[in-house]
């Protein structure tokens, strides 16, 4: 009776560990991904107020799990039944059931992006007004955090060169950028400094040490290029202009720098405008302006990188983009004479 009950034990024993081993297995088998050699991209969405139950039996009509059960047993195991998370998600048939899981606890969702365009020459309150109008940022909070370099200058090499003081305008590159609907605004403006980043590393780096002036005074420089100029072949030659007036200790005398103080850009300045009494003024104070008026695009950029080798002192608008540029006041005059 004794060897009998030992024996039955024994076997009872021995089933309880087959049966553990078995199930292990086959529970582990399971959550492998369902087709790991022919992976099928899903696009699924998760409503509002679903359960784990709920869950499992869209994944399982999508093909994107083994077994509902063992997907249950898997959510409570690893303590996440009832912490899955609605919202549009990206699985494939590659995927294990356990990395399912986790991404759809985490709420690891499809993202909405926006694309967006900053066109050159554009100043930063206009860059907050189209973000601000495509709903991306709050324009208030914008404005304040590009309202002083400090704000960023520690996360980035160029920035450490320029006054502290200041605001950012001139340094948030244009250029077209696709970011996250729900992106900070903070996300977004480091977007646009990396973007300037990647074309101080590529283009200013090298050629400002043949410069004589700093990376700011280059900034500021390619912006007033770049409100003067429309078109690319004549940037460098309109650089020549305030390389040549810079060295003669003329005045720079640009219309752009005095639409940026009067805050609008008028087709034609009066005489009041140009005695509006600011450092940007570049009809009352000699040099450069403090800081730049846009952000300037690459060309620009480079323009006040290299400046045409000529001596003209003077250009005028022809009125059709284009400019005429002269030597001399009395040419430029004649120039002006024959608009």
């Amino acid at each position: 009776m004794a060897k009998t009950l030992k024996k039955l034990i024994l076997f009872s024993f021995i089933l309880l560990i087959t049966c553990g081993v078995l199930g292990f297995s086959y529970f582990n088998s399971q959550i492998k991904p369902v087709d790991p050699y022919n992976i099928v991209e899903k696009k699924i969405v998760i409503p509002k107020g679903s359960t784990t139950n709920d869950i499992a039996n869209l994944l399982n009509e999508n093909k994107l799990i083994s077994s509902k059960l063992i997907f249950k047993i898997l959510a409570k195991k690893e303590g996440k039944d009832g912490k899955l998370k609605a919202g549009k998600y990206s699985l494939n048939s590659g995927m294990s059931m356990t990395e399912i899981l986790y991404k759809i606890a985490k709420g690891d969702t499809d993202k909405e992006t926006v694309t967006f365009t900053i066109p050159e020459g554009y100043e930063l309150k206009e860059i907050a007004d189209r973000l601000a109008n495509l709903g991306l940022v709050n324009r208030k909070v914008f404005l304040d955090l590009t309202s002083k370099v400090s704000n960023f200058s520690n996360e980035y090499e160029f920035l450490k060169k320029i006054p502290q003081n200041i605001s950012l305008e001139g340094y948030l590159f244009p250029d077209t950028y696709e970011v996250f609907k729900d992106s900070k605004e903070e996300e977004i403006i480091k977007k646009m400094l990396d973007r300037f980043d990647e074309v101080y590393q590529t283009l200013i780096k090298k050629e400002i040490k043949k410069s004589t002036l700093s990376l700011h005074e280059i900034i500021t420089l390619a912006s007033i290029i770049e409100r003067e100029g429309k078109l690319d072949s004549e940037r460098k030659l309109i650089s020549a202009v305030f390389y040549n007036r810079l060295n003669k200790g003329w005045y720079l005398q640009s219309c752009a720098t005095v639409q940026y103080v009067l805050g609008e850009r008028k087709q034609n300045l009066t005489y009041d405008d140009l005695k509006i009494d600011s450092k940007y003024n570049t009809y009352l104070y000699n040099g450069l302006p403090p800081g730049p008026i846009a952000s300037p695009g690459s060309m620009s950029i480079e323009a006040a990188l290299k400046p045409a080798e000529v001596d003209y002192l003077f250009f005028v608008s022809n009125g059709d983009g284009s400019h005429t540029f002269t030597k001399s006041l009395k040419e430029h005059i004649n120039a002006k004479n024959k608009k």
